[in-house]
């Protein structure tokens, strides 16, 4: 097991707001990084027809390897990114056709990393990502979120690194 944290980008531009806040939050610290942008994730099937070139199954490999998941995303619409939209519902399949990868995610620590310009995080951002930590056995620590047009305020690197080690 991997114990630095995995960060998975969903934002549609790796080195927007999402990717400078991740360089920030990070900094100083070791971790890898996935940006679901450079990924091809078909949207969730009930028949489980994927193309050849679909990458879920990779991601999903790769994050069974880590401690620690950190999902930053950008907020579109009071939510999280398409992106990491399409990445959630092919989730589905880890509690249909693939539980025992799916019970794999037990255990884990989950984290969110929000950016967006509302002054506040929209009510109920955090629910998918909490239930799903629940619902796969994850230890969810919460979300924290920074409006994009506040900048970063010195004292969120610390507020991160104490949520990051609440564990």
């Amino acid at each position: 097991m991997i114990n630095s944290p995995l960060v998975i980008n969903g934002s549609a531009r790796k080195h927007g707001n999402t990717g400078r806040l991740i360089t920030v939050m990070m900094e100083n610290m070791e971790f890898d990084q996935l940006d679901l942008y450079d990924f091809k994730i078909d949207p969730f099937n009930y028949e489980g027809d994927y193309s050849d070139h679909d990458s879920f199954n990779g991601i999903v490999r790769k994050m069974l390897l880590y401690e620690t998941l950190i999902l930053a995303t950008p907020v579109y619409w009071y939510s999280m990114s398409g992106l990491m939209k399409t990445f959630f519902d092919r989730m589905t399949g880890l509690v249909t056709t693939d539980q025992q990868t799916g019970r794999q995610l037990a255990g884990k620590k989950l984290v969110v990393l929000a950016i967006g310009t509302d002054p506040e995080l929209p009510a109920g951002f955090g629910e998918p990502f909490r239930l799903s930590a629940a619902y796969f056995d994850m230890q969810y620590a919460g979300t924290l979120y920074l409006n994009s047009d506040t900048g970063i305020r010195s004292n969120e690197p610390d507020t991160w690194k104490k949520l990051l080690s609440g564990f």
